[in-house]
């Protein structure tokens, strides 16, 4: 085995965690997944396999990245967010529909499916580190500081918001975070969002006023989700997933119901995805939830521990974007699963059933090993500083 853990650089922790994750995800994808089977067909086994797949695909990719000078990925930032443009552009014309949300792009002859905003919003975090790290000195000016930074944040925003909403809320919250971090004056900060909030106001209501145009054609589904947690909380035919999220976690108990044995999963749409939480509390309970709770807050701390060692500013942004984007994503799906939130699309990183989104998170965390890596000052393994 040390043959083996030797070859992998940067922050044993964060290592052990997502190994642990990955391994963990195969076990309870494999339980989660009869709602699927019922809708779509098949057996658990061609799920898990497909599941597999990708595990195998995003650690190869996470310990491929991990190997390199993050000074690549800073000038390849400007490349691959015109990418994740491209791709998203592409997404809306030519995309997989699912319940008439055009997200995914279907890759020829294997079968499998990429959600190009999972790439997109990697794309943006870093292309956002990089500009924040040439223009702290001009950040109080508009065109030559804000404007850089702000368009792009528009631009990605804006073309994975007719199709996710909640997607293209969280990841404006993201940047702008990030901007806040990367000591963006709050004045612009503040205008800004003020601006968008009145645009929206304004699009929502030439919507409404002119359906003919379909600015939006998800709005109802929005609106639907938003007002059943507001006015029909109990109202089982109208929320019946978001309460049987609930009835599920309730169910777990201290100690859960087992692997497998979970009953409300059946009955839970994307259990094994959007629910993931509900369904993990039922079958492994609330001591095995907290646990869940902490690795992820371990992930972030030492995240962020790695982007304050190093002496890059470029290095710094990226680690604390990659940081909030995944504990966002955790804490949503969470969320979501109590009650707290509408009822919205965000999966668990690393043990959601897998797809873009989890590639996309090992190369995320690829991209913090190998700055760990970097700012090692010796040559040792990872696992002999643990």
């Amino acid at each position: 085995m040390k043959e083996y853990l030797k070859y992998l650089k940067g922050d044993g922790v964060i290592w052990i965690i997502t190994l642990l994750m990955l391994g963990f995800s195969l076990v309870s994808v494999y339980s989660f997944v009869p709602i699927l089977v019922k809708i779509e067909g098949g057996t658990p086994f061609k799920y898990l396999f497909k599941h597999l797949l990708y595990v195998v695909i995003g650690f190869f990719v996470m310990f491929w990245i991990h190997k390199k000078d993050p000074k690549y990925i800073s000038q390849l930032s400007k490349f691959t967010y015109y990418v994740g443009v491209t791709l998203l552009l592409f997404t809306m014309f030519f995309g997989t529909k699912v319940n008439d949300a055009g997200r995914w792009i279907k890759i020829p002859f294997i079968g499998l499916t990429f959600q190009s905003s999972d790439f997109a919003k990697l794309a943006l975090l870093i292309y956002l580190s990089r500009i924040l790290s040439r223009k702290q000195e001009v950040l109080d000016d508009w065109k030559e500081g804000f404007k850089p930074l702000i368009i792009p944040i528009l631009i990605v925003c804006g073309l994975i918001l007719k199709d996710n909403f909640s997607t293209a809320f969280l990841l404006f919250a993201i940047s702008m975070t990030l901007l806040f971090i990367g000591k963006v004056p709050i004045s612009k900060l503040f205008l800004t969002c003020m601006g968008i909030v009145l645009v929206a106001f304004m699009a929502v209501g030439l919507h409404k006023a002119v359906p003919e145009l379909n600015l939006f054609p998800r709005f109802e589904t929005w609106e639907n989700r938003i007002l059943n947690k507001l006015d029909n909380d109990t109202d089982v035919r109208s929320n019946a997933q978001a309460l049987n999220a609930k009835y599920a976690i309730h169910n777990g108990k201290i100690l859960g119901q087992g692997v497998g044995d979970g009953e409300l999963k059946e009955y839970i749409p994307e259990a094994y995805a959007d629910f993931y939480y509900s369904s993990f509390v039922e079958e492994f309970g609330l001591i095995s939830a907290v646990i869940l709770i902490l690795l992820y807050l371990i992930l972030l701390y030492r995240v962020i521990r790695i982007g304050l060692a190093s002496e890059k500013l470029f290095e710094t942004f990226a680690c604390i974007g990659i940081g909030i984007l995944l504990l966002t994503q955790a804490s949503v799906n969470m969320l979501v699963c109590t009650g707290v939130f509408p009822v919205t699309g965000q999966n668990m990183p690393l043990l959601a059933m897998g797809g873009s989104a989890l590639v996309m998170t090992c190369v995320a965390l690829g991209i913090v090993q190998g700055i760990a890596n970097n700012n090692s000052s010796d040559k040792e393994t990872a696992f002999s500083n643990v």
